[in-house]
């Protein structure tokens, strides 16, 4: 019984609360005053987190405590590839099996979902892109692993079948014979901040471990426009610190 209960909150966490509002009759947006970041707290009592949270994500990464965190272990395998335009972003549910290992915690990868510009700052500095990638533990527990994308001459190979292939309106579509293995986009480095935030989405639900890696990957101008021709502006802006601490692996 306990097994499948874990497995329904995984569902919903997966189907739900990480990709958007966790009512649907609920809308909230990030271009419109009324329905935009500012006011997402305002949208539903659920919410107030989105206003009253004291550890809210994203923030900017600076002056970290470098420490002797865990090393990160992956070990992700291949999923067949459906996208899902959910109305604010494109997603990837992966199947299961795939595993992040951090000291003593796994996690399991339930999908990852792309943000323009990056939530993240890295020294007052955005990138184009951000690449989220979505894990729980055996208790529940939220973690992200982050990925910068920045501008280069080069087309990001791992990219390329889900940017040719993004649906331009809400709703799902599946590639045929196509599997893809998230693992491949990662960079060859695995330094990384960390720090405990929440959710950049509604309902903003705090707790969440995120993992930030330190080296980020090259994606086309081409690419990023691919993705800003549906998605014109998905990124939540920065949340105030309020005190946390940020650590950084040190090698």
């Amino acid at each position: 019984m306990q097994h499948r209960k874990l497995k329904q909150f995984i569902f919903a966490i997966s189907s739900v609360v990480v990709f958007g509002a966790a009512q649907a009759d609920v809308h909230f947006c990030y271009d419109q005053p009324e329905c935009g970041p500012a006011n997402w707290g305002d949208l539903a009592p659920e919410f107030h987190l989105c206003k009253d949270g004291l550890k809210q994500s994203p923030i900017n990464l600076y002056h970290a405590k470098e420490t002797n965190i865990p090393a990160l272990q992956v070990d992700y395998q291949s999923t067949p590839l459906t996208i899902i335009n959910n109305g604010h972003t494109a997603q990837v549910n992966y199947a299961s099996g795939s595993v992040l290992t951090v000291g003593t915690k796994k996690y399991r990868l339930l999908q990852f979902h792309f943000h323009t510009p990056s939530e993240h700052l890295k020294d007052g500095r955005t990138y184009p892109l951000e690449a989220h990638m979505v894990h729980v533990d055996d208790y529940g527990n939220l973690a992200v692993l982050s990925l910068f994308l920045k501008e280069g001459d080069a087309t990001n190979a791992f990219l390329k079948p889900i940017f040719d292939n993004l649906p331009t309106t809400p709703g799902s579509k599946t590639i045929e014979g196509v599997n893809v293995n998230v693992g491949n986009l990662l960079p060859s480095g695995r330094e990384y901040f960390t720090y405990t935030g929440s959710l950049t989405t509604p309902p903003c639900s705090e707790g969440v471990t995120w993992m930030v890696l330190e080296d980020s990957v090259i994606v086309s101008k081409a690419q990023i426009a691919q993705f800003r021709a549906i998605f014109e502006g998905n990124a939540r802006p920065e949340q105030p610190l309020n005190g946390r601490t940020i650590r950084a692996l040190d090698n």
